[in-house]
């Protein structure tokens, strides 16, 4: 038999996937020929996929932590059990932190926020990954979209601004790769040690985090030779700001910043003047530093003013919204616009420092945030002492450990959802294919079944409503 489903990982791909599934025979997993981005192939990790299924070190029973050691328990009583804490420190909510991250993506996964925003608990704010470049997005452009992916095919050069077109999206490897062959320049500018290269016809080293003075240093020039159209200036907000402060530097002073020299101004100029579309993509590493949002601002600024905005070939990439085309109001629905909410990258600190009131239970699904947040052994060492954790996941990870119940979580290909992308334009359904192995459960069951045994049950939206819902979008023409 074979069924269509669709990877739901934190990857950008967000690939169409075909499930083999014959009796007698090992299950196979591959790229949906069908499918336009996914164009019938996937990266290892989904051939692996199988694999890590099946590992021993799966987590398949409730476990609960008592006096240092874990015990294996039911799924009423560690149900009852969170039911009877919630209760407990529900009386002063916000004593509640829930940690949510993207381990698994779908429109099912927000039912989670829905339970603890509608109960009043704190809650997580920000992105360990890429906000700080999808905001720059937004406040340059007003949104997070981009020219469709593919348009990429209709460009004469490309700037790869850090992307590690060997390591990332295989996807746009391929697109980037395809277009190459068919004539497309690329330029990549990083400092280095990637594997860019093999997809580079040239290359600019630059020092990390220093992106936006190499595109200044541009800018600048364009502005000093009368490059800069004033059309496209006419369609810009705080032009004379922008322009004063960009003049305040001279071009040698914004090269040395970012350890550029002249030469390499003069190719990127070249790039950028020409006349035929220049696509520029955006990689999510260089808005990890300080100033990371300006860095995709000065390289956006570039694009809009030499005129490689808003046409075929053209534009600026970064990262779409995975869920922008769906519709998630329900997930806010009977939620308080107020709460208090702790920044994600210094969680840890965040409840260190909480005392009105201070964090009694914390609920983490869906990220391991000991191993991925800021200062790891303090984290952990803070989470520990909190009264209560919860650590939904399939495996014993650093963030498991340090929690008082673990419970058993299904992976993908285990859970049916709908997905969107933040690479492609296309809205997947996701199939269940397989059984979920023992006592394994899916987020929303464990969050709805506890949702009902509280003394003032919650009410959680069954499936099918939360699809029909997510679908009612005016980007959309489709059901379920």
């Amino acid at each position: 038999m074979k069924t269509i489903t669709a990877c739901t990982m934190d990857c950008p791909d967000a690939c169409s996937l075909i499930i083999s599934d014959e009796a007698g025979e090992k299950i196979r997993i591959r790229g949906n020929p069908d499918h336009p981005v996914t164009s019938g192939f996937t990266c290892k990790k989904i051939r692996n996929h199988i694999k890590r299924l099946q590992s021993p070190d799966r987590i398949l029973h409730p476990m609960l932590k008592t006096n240092g050691t874990w015990t294996r328990i039911g799924w009423e009583q560690a149900l009852d059990l969170c039911a009877e804490k919630i209760d407990t420190y529900r009386k002063d909510p916000l004593s509640i932190l829930h940690v949510q991250g993207s381990g698994a993506l779908g429109a099912l996964k927000g039912v989670n926020g829905l339970f603890f925003g509608r109960i009043g608990a704190t809650s997580v704010r920000g992105s360990l990954c890429d906000a700080a470049g999808y905001m720059a997005f937004v406040h340059d452009f007003g949104s997070r979209k981009n020219n469709y992916i593919l348009d990429l095919e209709n460009a004469s050069r490309i700037v790869n601004w850090g992307r590690d077109l060997s390591r990332s999206s295989v996807h746009l490897a391929a697109i980037v790769r395809k277009a190459r062959k068919n004539g497309v320049r690329i330029l990549t500018i990083s400092p280095g040690g990637d594997g860019s290269d093999g997809f580079s016809d040239d290359h600019i080293r630059i020092r990390p985090g220093t992106d936006r003075f190499l595109a200044a240093a541009a800018i600048l020039r364009m502005i000093q030779d009368g490059d800069v159209d004033d059309h496209i200036v006419s369609h810009t907000k705080h032009w004379e700001p922008f322009r004063r402060a960009v003049e305040a530097w001279a071009e040698y002073e914004l090269l040395a910043v970012c350890g550029v020299e002249p030469a390499d101004l003069e190719t990127l100029l070249s790039w950028y003047r020409q006349a035929d579309p220049t696509a520029t993509l955006v990689s999510t590493a260089l808005q990890r530093y300080r100033y990371g949002g300006e860095n995709a601002r000065f390289i956006n600024a570039l694009a809009l003013l030499s005129g490689h905005i808003g046409r075929s070939g053209g534009g600026s990439y970064y990262n779409l919204n995975a869920y922008g085309a769906l519709n998630l109001d329900w997930t806010r629905d009977g939620v308080p616009r107020s709460g208090r909410s702790f920044c994600k990258p210094t969680v840890g600190k965040e409840i260190l420092e909480a005392t009105d009131p201070p964090i009694r239970m914390a609920w983490i699904n869906g990220i391991n945030i000991v191993n991925q947040a800021a200062n790891s052994r303090q984290s952990k060492k803070i989470l520990k002492g909190v009264e209560f954790v919860v650590a939904v996941d399939a495996f014993m990870n650093d963030t498991a450990e340090a929690a008082d119940l673990v419970l058993p979580s299904t992976l993908m290909l285990e859970q049916e959802d709908v997905i969107g992308s933040f690479f492609q334009e296309y809205v997947q359904y996701v199939s269940a294919v397989l059984s979920p192995p023992e006592e394994a459960r899916t987020d929303y069951w464990i969050i709805s079944e506890v949702a009902r045994r509280l003394s003032n049950p919650v009410n959680i939206p069954d499936p099918d409503r939360v699809f029909s819902q997510s679908l009612a979008s005016p980007l959309l023409e489709t059901s379920l």
